[in-house]
């Protein structure tokens, strides 16, 4: 009896464990059935220019929801991207993490949105949301990968390489979408999910508040959202940069000075002066220079990403009045929510030059903000592309 017991029980758990796995072949066979056709444009080599490019996307799954892309600005990072000069880019890839669009579908789960709403992705898709940052509201550190919203590996929808914004639509998480209030000015909201959360995050950080003495080093895409942030929250702020053509820009925008750090003499008496310094220069500089104008105990965040950097720091300014300096990349979901929340109400927008979704417009922006010749933010009007 025992032995038949034995015979039945493991015929059961055999035919159990077939019907899982047809089941299993089954939900994959939907789920590629599923995928969403999606096209933008793409570049194939460092060497190339960008092409028309159709790919799939994953399918919306029940707390995903697909957002038809209207605007995608468009970033220095993504220059590096596409020309390799942090190393690691993946072939065909669609650059693109400051996305402005509207919800088409939703998933069954999906409670925060709704078809029709405005809804943003900055620069991160995905992550376990269980990691001690990830609780933290920190996901963008995310100890188990964060997924990366163009040329990560998706280890969440099978290994794939994810795709950016230069397209018509996207696919991702509601929770690392976030909403955009309607009385929002979308033309000008897509950078706010790259260049103001950036800048943001380290201005909250260090509490910068009204009455301090802050500096904005590098003022172009960042530098100027920046500002911005700085002066509404009552700071005295000196901006530095290496032109002239940028002077009237920066005090039109509130900064109380402007420093051509490529003249010596504007740059006399300003050590042990400043309370926060937040450095934005996409290219190798000498990082002392801002350092000693910190007060004691000022601090100085750094945002940005120099290709091929040189960089370094000697510790004896630092410790000679506890300067502080640290690195900053992003923010988290929450706080992305509560910075747009708050550009939005208090009219805080990057300035942008809109262009058309054509591949020849895409390559006149990226030799335009090489050369350092943007006011100040590109962003691409999805809804032209053909």
């Amino acid at each position: 009896m025992k032995k038949i017991d034995l015979f039945l029980l493991t015929g059961i758990i055999s035919v159990i464990s077939i019907n899982q796995l047809n089941a299993q072949d089954m939900n994959k066979a939907t789920q590629a059935e599923n995928r969403v056709s999606a096209k933008g444009f793409a570049v194939h080599s460092r060497d190339d220019h960008f092409h028309s490019h159709e790919f799939t996307r994953h399918a919306v799954g029940d707390n995903d929801v697909q957002i038809e892309i209207l605007y995608s600005g468009i970033c220095h990072s993504d220059i590096h991207y596409v020309l390799d000069e942090w190393g690691g880019t993946v072939y065909p890839v669609v650059p693109g993490h400051e996305i402005a669009g509207r919800v088409v579908k939703t998933g069954k789960n999906v409670s925060k949105f709704k078809v029709g709403d405005y809804a943003g992705v900055g620069c991160m898709v995905n992550a376990c949301g269980k990691c001690s940052y990830c609780v933290a509201g920190k996901e963008q550190f995310c100890e188990n990968r964060t997924v990366f919203t163009y040329n990560s590996t998706d280890h969440y929808h099978g290994n794939e390489t994810t795709m950016g914004g230069y397209s018509n639509n996207m696919v991702v998480s509601e929770n690392f979408t976030v909403r955009i209030p309607e009385n929002a000015d979308l033309t000008k909201v897509a950078p706010l999910l790259c260049a103001g959360i950036t800048t943001w995050s380290p201005v909250r950080f260090s509490k910068v508040k009204a009455g301090d003495r802050a500096g904005v080093a590098g003022y172009g895409g960042l530098g100027h959202m920046a500002v911005q942030y700085l002066v509404a929250l009552g700071a005295d702020v000196t901006v530095f940069d290496i032109t002239e053509d940028k002077r009237q820009d920066a005090l039109r925008m509130g900064a109380k000075r402007y420093v051509n750090v490529n003249n010596p003499q504007e740059l006399e008496g300003l050590n042990n002066t400043l309370d926060f310094i937040i450095t934005t220069i996409p290219f190798d500089y000498d990082p002392i220079i801002y350092v000693r104008m910190l007060k004691m105990n000022g601090e100085m965040a750094v945002v940005g990403l120099p290709a091929n950097s040189n960089i370094n720091i000697s510790t004896l300014p630092l410790g000679a009045a506890n300067r502080k300096v640290y690195g900053s990349l992003i923010g988290g979901i929450k706080e992305t929510q509560e910075m747009l929340d708050y550009s939005v109400a208090n009219n805080i927008y990057p300035e942008v030059e809109v262009i058309k979704a054509e591949a020849s417009e895409i390559d006149r922006a990226y030799k335009s903000v090489a050369a350092g010749e943007v006011k100040f933010r590109y962003v691409i009007d999805m809804k032209t592309l053909k």
